[in-house]
């Protein structure tokens, strides 16, 4: 009796084993079959992917911080990633101009592809003549543009995953409350400066639209795409702007070589001025994954807050 009784358990307990591993792999395997498979380039683009997506979302970024999406090639893993997605969200504009193939690819492969900008109304962007007839892709800077954004992911969302509309449409609207509550918070913080002072001057022409939409007049080294190179003449004429201006700091960019706005200190030096680089603005790319700026709203609001606090402080002679 004592020899079956002690068989029958090892019985039970062994058919529990495997209807719990059954029961956890099952579950697991319907779960990743409900979520959708979203790739996105910038990491801007998949913060907002991920926050209206929730849990109904996996995304994967191919950007991460200090990356340059002006410059960015895609490896072949990279085309393995996006070959296996539902959808592809990208920010368009030519941003990712050396990716402009690999979209059509995918399109021709029957993958959704969706440039995130054309939420945006065509009038509300720049052209800047240097940019040779197309438009300024940094539209993130303007946090009321960034907004339209939010209304071609939200829309594809609800089109590939129908039944899940009412969580994409809370998330979303959740989502524009509070970047309306970031823009409000940046519009403050620069109408503390005062208007001579809103002077912003970076490695590259990324954030037009932030001085735009914000009231500053920016100044970029290179130009918007950091494909260009800047020359002697670019550093010196923008080193003497500085010095007449008595402009109290400048700022190198997380994507971007500091070397850049280093060489445009060092002239300023030359020049009898002492001009500080007043910290790093995140621009082309967000901070670290779990660091405040690894979010748009955190890094947006780290930039504001750098700008300002530098460009409060008086200059040195």
């Amino acid at each position: 009796m004592r020899l079956f009784s002690r068989h029958l358990i090892i019985a039970l307990l062994s058919v529990l084993v495997i209807a719990c591993s059954s029961n956890d792999g099952s579950n697991t395997n319907d779960s990743s079959k409900q979520q959708l498979n979203i790739v996105a380039t910038t990491g801007m683009i998949a913060d907002m992917v991920s926050v209206i997506g929730g849990d109904n979302v996996i995304v994967k970024g191919l950007m991460g911080p200090g990356v340059d999406p002006h410059l960015y090639k895609a490896s072949a893993g990279d085309v393995a990633l996006l070959s296996k997605a539902d959808v592809i969200f990208y920010n368009g504009l030519h941003l990712e101009g050396k990716m402009t193939e690999i979209f059509e690819q995918m399109k021709s492969r029957g993958i959704e592809t969706v440039a995130v900008s054309d939420g945006v109304d065509r009038s509300d962007l720049l052209t800047p003549p240097e940019f040779k007839g197309n438009h300024d892709p940094h539209i993130w800077f303007d946090v009321t543009l960034w907004m339209n954004a939010v209304g071609p992911v939200r829309n594809i969302l609800i089109e590939k995953d129908p039944e899940n509309a009412p969580v994409y449409n809370e998330n979303a609207d959740s989502y524009l409350a509070a970047l309306s509550e970031l823009n409000e918070y940046v519009k403050e913080r620069a109408n503390s400066l005062p208007e001579d002072k809103r002077v912003l001057i970076t490695a590259h022409d990324a954030f037009n639209y932030f001085g735009r939409g914000y009231g500053f007049e920016v100044r970029g080294l290179q130009g918007i795409s950091t494909a260009s190179e800047a020359g002697t003449a670019d550093v010196q004429e923008l080193a003497t702007i500085i010095v007449e201006r008595r402009i109290p700091a400048v700022f190198v960019e997380s994507s971007v070589p500091p070397r850049y706005i280093e060489a445009v200190q060092a002239a300023v030096k030359s020049k009898g001025f002492n001009v500080k680089i007043g910290g790093e603005l995140f621009s082309d790319a967000m901070g670290n994954p779990g660091t405040p700026e690894g979010n748009y709203i955190g890094m947006v609001r780290h930039n504001i807050n750098t700008i300002v606090d530098a460009l409060g402080q008086g200059g040195e002679s």
